[in-house]
This record gives C-alpha cells, sequence and structure tokens, in this order.
C-alpha cells in the first residue's frame, strides 16, 4: 500500500511539471524545423497518409481511383472555369442569337480541346468526371447540357450515356458514396498525391 502511495505521488508531482507547448512552424516544406516553446529546434519531416487493406484487390481499386482522379480531376476544374467565364460573357451580350452564338463558338472550342481526350477515357473515368462536374460547378452535367443545349439535346446524351452505363444525373455525394473520392482531392491539392 505505501509503495502504490509513493508511485502516486510521483507521478502526481511528475504531472504537474508538464506544460503545453506551442510549436511555430518556419517552413512549410515536406522537411523543415519547428522551434519549440523551450527555444529548441526540431527536425520536422511531413510524411504521406499510410493506407493498409484487407485484400490485394482494395489496393488495386484504390490505386485506380488516384489514377482515375488525376487524369479527370484538372478537367473538371477546367470545366468549373470555363462554364464560370462562358456565365459572365452571357450577361454582357444582350440578344439571344449573340448569346447562341458564342455559346457554339465555346462548343467547338470544348470539342476540338477535349473530344481527343474523352475518346480515350474508360467507363469508370467517365463516371468519375460526371459526378466531379457536379462537385465543382454544383450542376449536374445533365442540367448543364439542357441550359445550353435544350431538353430534346440534353435526352438524347442522356439515353445514349444509358446505354454505355453512365448517368448524367448523377451527383457529387461527399459524405456516402464519394467520401474516398473527397479525401482524394484533398490530398490531390495538397500536393501529396
Amino acid at each position: 500500500m505505501k509503495r502504490i502511495l509513493v508511485i502516486a505521488v510521483v507521478c502526481l508531482f511528475a504531472h504537474a511539471g508538464l506544460s503545453a507547448q506551442t510549436v511555430r512552424t518556419y517552413t512549410p516544406a515536406r522537411y523543415g524545423y519547428e522551434i519549440d516553446a523551450a527555444g529548441d529546434t526540431v527536425p520536422v519531416v511531413r510524411m504521406r497518409p499510410v493506407y493498409c487493406f484487407r485484400r490485394p484487390a482494395d489496393l488495386r481499386k484504390w490505386n485506380k481511383l488516384i489514377r482515375d482522379l488525376k487524369i479527370v480531376y484538372p478537367i473538371a476544374q477546367t470545366a468549373k472555369a470555363k462554364m464560370h467565364n462562358l456565365e459572365e460573357e452571357l450577361m454582357k451580350l444582350p440578344t439571344r442569337k449573340e448569346q447562341r452564338a458564342y455559346t457554339r463558338s465555346i462548343e467547338r472550342e470544348v470539342k476540338e480541346e477535349y473530344t481527343p481526350v474523352l475518346k480515350h477515357m474508360t467507363r469508370s473515368q467517365g463516371k468519375l468526371l460526371i459526378r466531379l462536374i457536379d462537385r465543382e460547378t454544383e450542376i449536374t452535367t445533365y442540367q448543364i447540357v439542357k441550359e445550353f443545349r435544350g431538353g430534346f439535346v440534353a435526352g438524347f446524351w442522356q439515353g445514349i450515356a444509358r446505354i454505355f452505363g453512365q448517368n448524367l444525373k448523377d451527383e457529387y455525394d461527399r459524405e456516402v458514396r464519394d467520401r474516398e473520392v473527397e479525401q482524394l482531392i484533398l490530398l490531390y491539392e495538397a500536393g501529396l498525391l
């Protein structure tokens, strides 16, 4: 009993002497140094997160998602920028005829630039692109086509997409279905992929 009391008192005094330290970071690079509250320089190495998988198939699926995201995410970001520029320019044009002409010219530019890229995409990359466009623009791909080309054309392309196992009305779901994609996007934007 006496021994336990002595250990408890020693732990109490040792705990009372500890204090929280504030850390100031001086270099945002992967390798750097930080100075703690006592003024000591501490080397810091920032590491990428490590993911563990039970089955090799899960690891292959994860690596495929990373590869697909690296291909598709820049296209979705470009689509967001082009949509923003297109909406700004359409607001400046006074007549519906000029707006249509401008929309057609942008459509031709996009077709010339992205048709070769889109032809070489896999189905999983296409599905991911549809959901990422919804994430970036907050409008589904179907609604974008319907807004700029009309309901008949949007229905036609939705039918073609359904034949190939796609859905232009797919929405990005951060909480459930696309939780892993959201994690990978954060890593991609941080430069860790």
